[in-house]
């Protein structure tokens, strides 16, 4: 069993991977869910909103604390969205502009970006600070499985 928040409402569904083909939805609003695990081969994009329930997979998970201004932000995007398409379900990787979402940067004291958090089952569980080249980062990631 998954827990997969709702892109519409927000509201945490429990969805068994079991049930194969079978589309899941929401169990408030009926808007359908995406795949248990399932990025579409992209990081996710992560805000104040949604931020909580995408850390609370109960596999490793990995937030880039970013800006569009910044250089080295840009120069690692490409190596998480490599990790993202080989992460197979194992883990997820997720974007957070912290221009645009100060209140999740300022509970994480993010100071220096890029800044990549790891969490597994909600708990920070590693920090990455910088960028950093893909083996170290994966490495980081595998640590946690």
């Amino acid at each position: 069993m998954s827990i997969i928040a709702c892109p519409q409402c927000g509201t945490k569904n429990r969805v068994d991977e079991r049930a194969g083909a079978a589309q899941p939805v929401c169990g408030k609003c009926g808007a359908k869910l995406p795949a248990a695990g399932a990025s579409d081969g992209h990081p996710t994009t992560v805000t104040d909103a949604n931020f909580e329930q995408f850390i609370a997979a109960p596999h490793p998970v990995l937030v880039d604390f970013w800006a569009t201004w910044c250089p080295p932000c840009r120069a690692i995007a490409p190596v998480l969205e490599q990790l993202s398409a080989e992460a197979g379900g194992r883990y997820a990787i997720g974007k957070l502009d912290v221009d645009q979402n100060q209140q999740t940067a300022a509970k994480f004291q993010i100071e220096g970006i890029p800044t990549l958090l790891i969490f597994k089952s909600g708990q920070l569980v590693d920090r990455l600070v910088g960028a950093h080249p893909k083996q170290a980062i994966a490495q980081r990631l595998q640590a946690q499985l």
